[in-house]
């Protein structure tokens, strides 16, 4: 049993102690694609098969070129995940000098439902979920979720994503309307990889987090960076689930 103590982040590089009882709440959100899924290994394989037919070698600035670009898109006006990815594909063609094909605009896009679940998601999912409540929030339509969904063998209790509410995170638009949609009464604890994303928009709204540091010690991710304190950080989903007591 895990009683109420000083929780210690997990990353051996950092010392900071924190305050909190994993016990005390009554439903996990959590981001999808990077805590999840292991988006970034999905996006290369899905950009190696467009670069090699052009014959392309991609380089150190794709993944931050992704960040750039995806977060870019997502601030403009409303379009769909599978849409978002298509410009995205796009705009960094033009930098690695090819222009894509219309089915390998569409290939990319719908490459999503593909991109392999990180080792430990699936089972950590099933022994969180025999104390909590799961809600995903994520940054995608509604189908392609509905793939990784399959891959991860999980029943979420509830799945809120951007093409529902027609805007993306970190818009606190989307944190909001998922408190509306899991009600009064309950304690959320938001899990996630992405400090640009979620951490740092959900501690602005007073949400417990954790930051589920999978990319410790690397560079140049698909992600922005940002500035935001969790409140417990661990390396992995396993280490989580560990850490409640299930």
């Amino acid at each position: 049993m895990v009683a109420r103590q000083d929780w210690r982040r997990i990353n051996r590089s950092h010392s900071l102690r924190i305050h909190m009882n994993l016990r005390d709440y009554s439903v996990l959100t959590f981001d999808c694609y990077g805590t999840l899924i292991d988006w970034e290994t999905g996006l290369r394989a899905a950009f190696a098969d467009v670069f090699a037919t052009h014959g392309v070698a991609s380089d150190d600035r794709l993944l931050p070129l992704f960040a750039e670009y995806e977060s870019a898109v997502e601030h403009g006006p409303f379009l769909e995940y599978k849409a978002v990815l298509r410009t995205v594909l796009g705009s960094i063609g033009k930098v690695y000098g090819f222009q894509p094909t219309q089915d390998e605009l569409d290939r990319f896009a719908l490459s999503v439902g593909d991109w392999p679940p990180f080792p430990d998601s699936g089972s950590a999912l099933r022994e969180l979920q025999s104390r909590y409540k799961l809600v995903v929030i994520s940054n995608v339509d509604d189908d392609l979720f509905a793939r990784s969904a399959t891959q991860l063998g999980v029943t979420f209790d509830d799945v809120i994503t951007a093409q529902q509410l027609r805007s993306y995170k970190p818009s606190l638009h989307n944190f909001r309307a998922a408190l509306a949609r899991i009600g009064p009464g309950e304690r959320i604890l938001h899990v996630a990889q992405s400090l640009y994303h979620d951490i740092a928009p959900a501690r602005s709204l007073g949400w417990s987090t954790v930051w589920v540091n999978r990319r410790a010690g690397k560079t140049g991710g698909a992600t922005p960076d940002a500035n935001a304190r969790p409140d417990l950080e661990v390396p992995d989903l396993a280490t989580l689930a560990k850490l409640t007591g299930v």
